[in-house]
């Protein structure tokens, strides 16, 4: 796999995620019809204290060469977060003028579809040693279909932690298929040995998506809708 130009292409939509206990990562995931909001991506466990205790939260984008692109300082009353706590999964919706961002996103894998063992994923993070982001790669171990996960033979490092997984093929280019949430080591000897990552599916980001996309067509109808119509007269 050449994972050069898939690196380069979907980087400008990765995210630092910072809170005051700490940072993850997040990428870009959805604008609504309007271009007024958007949604970043991420591991609920990244943001679930801030939401709890109701602190601030930093959005940080990056330029190619790694320098700060910009800052979103959302309060608790900027930003709307939708959590799945069953997929570790979560959405931070926030105006698209607080931050530059790519106008467009990378496409979602499908939920109907699931990835075979053995095929080369990527992943892209800020790991807590390094403050650029950092890429790596690995192949699918197996399937969890209880959660709608993937376990993967490859290293994730604390911070990485909602970064985007990545799957690509010449035919289909980049697509994401999950978010990075955890490394779990092997402690069977009882010290802790090389393990698998855990990568969960996008399907809570499909319904967030989806939600988004239901709320701007009922927007655009109730414009096109006679007043006396929505007056039920």
């Amino acid at each position: 796999m050449d994972w050069q130009h898939v690196v380069e292409k979907v980087k400008p939509y990765v995210v630092k995620i910072k809170t005051p206990t700490g940072h993850g990562t997040g990428f870009l995931c959805m604008r609504n019809a309007t271009d007024t909001i958007c949604g970043i991506a991420t591991a609920a466990h990244v943001v679930d204290h801030a939401s709890e205790w109701q602190q601030p939260i930093q959005v940080i984008s990056y330029e190619p060469d790694g320098e700060i692109k910009g800052i979103a300082f959302l309060k608790e009353t900027q930003r709307v977060i939708r959590f799945n706590w069953h997929t570790d999964s979560a959405v931070v919706i926030f105006p698209t003028s607080d931050l530059v961002l790519p106008e467009d996103v990378i496409p979602l894998l499908q939920t109907d579809r699931v990835l075979p063992i053995g095929v080369d994923v990527g992943w892209l993070g800020f790991p807590a040693i390094e403050r650029r982001c950092c890429f790596f790669s690995g192949n699918v171990s197996a399937h969890d279909a209880g959660r709608s996960g993937y376990l993967i033979d490859g290293v994730a490092i604390n911070g990485v932690s909602g970064g985007p997984v990545i799957y690509s093929t010449g035919a289909d280019g980049a697509t994401i298929v999950g978010v990075m949430t955890q490394y779990r080591t092997n402690r069977s000897g009882g010290e802790a040995l090389p393990g698998l990552s855990y990568a969960q599916d996008v399907s809570h980001f499909h319904s967030i998506i989806t939600e988004s996309k239901t709320l701007d067509e009922a927007k655009e109808k109730a414009k096109s809708t006679p007043d006396a119509l929505l007056d039920g007269t």
